[in-house]
């Protein structure tokens, strides 16, 4: 029974491949919060180009 829990402890797979999921999502939020803030910068140059046309006519 101990070289079982031997070999259960010096096994890292699973530690790795939670790690690289973590990983993963921390950069899937950071690509989601950098296009909400560019989608918002360009939201508000179109809405500021069609104002100005708007009333240059």
């Amino acid at each position: 029974m101990s070289k079982l829990f031997a070999r259960f402890a010096k096994n890292e797979s699973g530690a790795t491949a939670i790690e690289y999921g973590l990983i993963a999502a921390l950069i899937a939020l950071a690509i989601v919060a950098g296009a909400t803030t560019l989608g918002e910068g360009l939201s508000e140059q179109f809405n500021f180009v069609a104002s100005e046309l708007a009333n240059s006519q």
